[in-house]
């Protein structure tokens, strides 16, 4: 009897011990839609990368309101998924609440810090990389006139405004940065008509070019940047392809680095904050063939020894979520 209760006991934890190696992982998409070709669109393709070079799948699914935050959390750790990776800042009282429920189950969460021990925090130094794509601007304009225009008005997307401004002014201290907000709740990310309309109003104020901060609003501003013949920033993921020639680069938010790290990890995901910045890859801007014309060599060779600097401390930018505050900027 003691011999088959060891046998039945080792069956069972190598049974739970090979469970728990290929729990599937699952991604929780944030309001804007999976491809708005921005954000959430990043953190499919880093979803993808680790799916096609593993062989594995994963579970998803694409948010419609603010209700089916608990509800989506829920029902994939109920349902096994391992670790649950979710992106924006808004999850963030959800999963406190839901974590401590499942504390076996690994989550993942992209812009916001959730102190829990089964939890990963990955936050971005976006100030860093906008602080890049500042100093492109400045050195494109030619009217000494830049735009910023931002989705949802959070210390956040602030945080990006206050980096670009800040390298905006390393540049030309006499530049004008005209900055605006699509808007304070959650449709401020997928309002493309809004973000046009910014847009016009910018250039009607002298702005040649703009950076988009907004989800799949700054898909609008891209375009109306485009079809008024002055140059764009995206964000987050590479846009440069959206418009070629037109979007002078784009200020890359390696969400899919961060989503595919976690679900290589897997169950063994290592909790904690994580802080992605220019030092590890985490920021930077983009350069391929759709604006090597627009970014000459001395450009990029001044925006790099930025970078260098940022990376090894010698140079700071300032942080507008440590005391919202931004020197450069007024909101």
């Amino acid at each position: 009897m003691s011999f088959m209760k060891t046998i039945l006991a080792s069956t069972a934890a190598v049974a739970l011990s090979t469970a728990a190696a290929v729990a599937e992982p699952a991604l929780i998409f944030d309001l804007g839609g999976k491809f708005d070709k921005s954000f959430n669109e990043s953190a499919f393709n880093g979803a993808q990368r680790w799916a096609e070079e593993t062989g594995g799948t994963f579970r998803e699914i694409e948010l419609t309101s603010e209700a089916q935050r608990e509800q989506a959390l829920r029902r994939f750790a109920e349902a096994g998924a391992n670790p649950i990776v979710m992106t924006g800042f808004a999850f963030g009282s959800v999963l406190g609440e839901v974590a401590p429920d499942y504390p076996d189950t690994k989550f993942a969460i992209i812009d916001m810090v959730v102190d829990a021990p089964n939890v990963r925090s990955v936050v971005f130094n976006e100030h860093e990389g906008s602080y890049l794509v500042g100093m492109l601007a400045a050195k494109a304009s030619k009217s000494g006139t830049v735009g910023f225009i931002g989705g949802m008005d959070i210390p956040l997307i602030r945080k990006f405004a206050c980096g670009y401004a800040q390298g905006v002014k390393a540049v030309n201290p006499d530049a004008t940065i005209v900055a605006n907000m699509t808007g304070t709740t959650p449709a401020a990310w997928n309002d493309p008509v809004k973000g046009s309309e910014l847009t016009k109003a910018q250039i009607s104020q002298g702005a040649d070019v703009v950076y988009a901060a907004a989800g799949g609003t700054g898909v609008g501003v891209l375009q109306t940047a485009a079809d008024e013949n002055i140059l764009s920033i995206g964000v987050d993921s590479n846009q440069n392809y959206l418009h070629p020639g037109k979007v002078l680069t784009s200020m890359m938010k390696r969400v899919d680095n961060a989503v595919y790290e976690a679900m290589t990890m897997g169950t063994d995901l290592e909790v904690g904050i994580n802080v992605m910045g220019i030092s590890n890859g985490g920021v930077g801007y983009a350069m391929d063939e759709f604006n090597a014309e627009l970014v000459n060599s001395d450009m990029q060779a001044a925006v790099d020894a930025a970078a260098m600097k940022i990376a090894s401390g010698d140079l700071a930018v300032h942080d507008y979520t440590s005391d919202d505050s931004c020197p450069a900027l007024q909101f």
